[in-house]
């Protein structure tokens, strides 16, 4: 045997050990790199994860707050109901995604099976109602009127049901009192989506997947006292799901309630006297466009004069916000949005925008008076008022020769304002203004609060609309190019219009200033900015910021937060020119153009202001407006394509105030029949639960 000599492989072996410590050194200082990036550099990340996977979370729904009128009556609150729920995550691990139990399910509900199938899906721009339209995570509700016998079924084959709940479940309810339905003033509830879920992550009022929010009303804009705080109990459990012990639990703490300054009596007979006028107008016939009123909308504020409270606020046509309640159905959606319905889900009062007409002239009264005419100078009164080869007349063609001030607001004569409105105009410079021109007519509009949002406690109000010269210009850039392709000097009478629009639709012209003097135009206001004008003129001039929430309690009764009347600015007038037309308005109401529909008034004890107006619009039939006030209230109601103002809205607006009054049609007053004869100041008592 021969020997190998140990040198010669020890190069060989020490190779082999130095290729193995260098493998073994990178295996430790990449074990150490990954052990520090995990413990060190990521470590509180990767913890918090290892403590989430072994706590489950248990959420108890805080109670929604009721709203309240000012009475401490609910306009809003919870009732438990049977609710059958669908669990979407559940149904989508099954081969058919769930169409047979839900097939199933309608057939024990007695609903229709395709409405229950498409009501589990997800709501998308492409998606139809029925469908979801909150967290995919939720349970849906598929309907929230169960029998006690159909929740029993439900739950004794409950194999047959994989997915599916049925279990007592506390929902919102509008009880309508008085069959006031305040639906557009109240607003409604949908689930929370998860857009919304992510974006209130960062703030200090985050969402819950199972939250149910406003989506417009007062629901809406004190949703966050409404909706209280969810209650969550955690469990600790261990690899398997097994609980093991209790962590830490947070009770649920109930909503706020809202009182608000509504009062349901009144509220109901607002809405009855509005829907009444627009019956009746109706039934009347249009000589102008020879076929009867169509009164297609309609709404009334009623306003505390020296708060700017809302007693009442109605629009037509309305809808039952419980539709919302439990998820909304197919036929329901349909006839609350689809082409036919006249959008019902618009709240008049603050969305709908019109030429105001004659109401508008307290304005025009004003702009001429800091003009420099006297209030009770004399000015002709003719029948019409030419410029050039146009004629612009009263509404009735009537003349009434030299008049005051007071006496054209009386009887409503347009000329005397065609007239003053032209000669501004001329000094300004015309058609080629003049540096700074003064621009009273439109400088008092926007004094008075025109032209921009009350700021009344209600979502997605607008703005109306002045249409001074800088809208002027605003306007001509956005519409030129259209105007400038379809405008035909001898065209259809909209082709005329764009026409002229397309050489001078930049420029305040003559016939612009005219026909904006007695609110025509391109003038647009809400009935309840007309309100708050009328309600400052009846307290002496002070212009408040409208509101419906009076306060916040706790739901239990021990925090009451106020919320104050706001002052926004004080009327562009002096005190002798609101008593002039204060005194004019009283006229109005007794022996001008409203005389015939407050015949035997007690205008000695409750003395009645009122101007009527009756808005032209090309294309439509006129705008009934009606704006009124006493020392306590003012009311302005408006009907859409109703007729003239005192005709149509005048009656409605009378009987509001006898009952609010206590008053028979011949004015004798029953206080005990009164359901408001003066704003309430107080809050409602707190019961021994804690509500209202």
């Amino acid at each position: 045997m021969t020997n190998i000599p140990e040198t010669g492989r020890t190069p060989r072996v020490q190779n082999r050990l130095v290729v193995i410590q260098v493998v073994v050194f990178s295996l430790l200082l990449t074990l150490g790199g990954r052990l520090w990036y995990l413990q060190i550099r990521n470590g509180q990340e990767y913890t918090d994860e290892a403590k989430n996977n072994h706590v489950q979370q248990v959420v108890q729904p805080a109670v929604r707050g009721s709203i309240l009128d000012d009475r401490g009556v609910p306009l809003a609150d919870i009732e438990t109901r049977m609710v059958v729920s669908a669990s979407r995550t559940e149904l989508t691990k099954m081969k058919d995604r769930g169409k047979d139990v839900l097939t199933r399910l309608a057939g024990v509900l007695d609903l229709d099976a395709e409405d229950v199938v498409d009501s589990v899906r997800l709501c998308d721009a492409k998606t139809p109602k029925p469908c979801w339209n909150g967290s995919p995570y939720q349970p849906i509700p598929v309907t929230d009127e169960a029998t006690t016998d159909q929740v029993l079924e439900i739950r004794e084959h409950a194999e047959e049901f994989p997915g599916i709940t049925a279990e007592p479940t506390a929902l919102r309810r509008y009880p309508a009192p008085e069959q006031a339905n305040t639906s557009q003033v109240l607003g409604y509830l949908s689930p929370v989506t998860d857009e919304e879920i992510t974006k209130a992550k960062k703030t200090d009022s985050p969402y819950l997947r199972s939250d149910q929010v406003g989506r417009s009303g007062l629901e809406r804009t004190y949703d966050k006292e409404l909706r209280g705080k969810a209650g969550i109990t955690r469990y600790e459990v261990d690899n398997l799901g097994r609980v093991i012990g209790q962590t830490e639990s947070d009770k649920p703490q109930p909503g706020s309630n809202i009182v608000t300054s509504i009062d349901a009596r009144v509220q109901a007979v607002a809405e009855r006297e509005l829907n009444s006028a627009m019956v009746e107008a109706r039934k009347q016939y249009d000589e102008n466009t020879h076929r009867k009123y169509e009164a297609d909308s309609g709404a009334v504020v009623v306003m505390e004069t020296k708060t700017g409270r809302v007693v009442a606020m109605a629009s037509n046509p309305t809808y039952d916000p419980n539709a919302w309640v439990g998820g909304i159905s197919a036929k329901d959606y349909a006839a609350l949005t689809g082409k036919g319905s006249n959008f019902p889900l618009l709240n008049r009062a603050i969305q709908a925008q019109a030429a105001p007409g004659s109401i508008f002239k307290v304005i025009s009264s004003t702009a001429v008076v800091n003009a420099g005419y006297p209030f009770n100078g004399s000015y002709p009164c003719p029948s019409s008022y030419s410029v050039g080869s146009q004629r612009f007349t009263n509404f009735e063609s009537h003349g009434y020769g030299n008049i005051s001030i007071g006496r054209a607001l009386e009887v409503s004569c347009d000329t005397v304002y065609y007239a003053l409105a032209d000669q501004e105009w001329k000094k300004d410079g015309g058609i080629n203004p003049r540096k700074n021109p003064n621009d009273w007519f439109f400088k008092t509009a926007h004094q008075f609060g025109l032209g921009k949002r009350t700021g009344i406690d209600l979502p997605n109000e607008v703005p109306g609309r002045v249409p001074d010269r800088q809208w002027k210009k605003d306007f001509f850039e956005a519409n030129k190019a259209a105007w400038c392709r379809d405008g035909k000097k001898d065209g259809s009478f909209a082709e005329k219009i764009a026409y002229e629009n397309c050489r001078q639709g930049n420029q305040m012209r003559e016939g612009d200033a005219i026909n904006y003097s007695i609110g025509q135009g391109d003038t647009l206001v809400t009935p309840i900015q007309m309100a708050s004008i009328y309600a400052a003129i009846a307290n002496g001039g002070t212009l408040h910021q409208p509101s419906i929430g009076k306060a916040v309690v706790s739901a239990d009764g021990t925090s009451v937060k106020e919320i104050v009347p706001k002052v926004q600015a004080k009327l562009p007038m002096d005190a002798k020119t609101r008593d002039d037309i204060d005194g004019a308005l009283a006229s109005v109401a007794t022996t001008g153009s409203a005389a015939w529909r407050f015949g035997g008034w007690p205008q000695k004890q409750i003395p009645m202001h009122a101007k009527t107006g009756t808005a032209e619009v090309h294309g439509k039939q006129t705008t009934s407006w009606f704006a009124s006030y006493t020392e306590d209230y003012a009311i302005v109601m408006t009907i859409s394509q109703g007729g003239t103002g005192s005709g149509a809205s005048g009656p409605a607006v009378r009987n509001i105030y006898e009952a609010m009054y206590g008053l028979d049609d011949k004015g004798k007053q029953d206080l005990s029949k009164a359901l408001l004869p003066k704003p309430r100041t107080e809050l409602p008592p707190a019961r021994p639960d804690g509500g209202q």
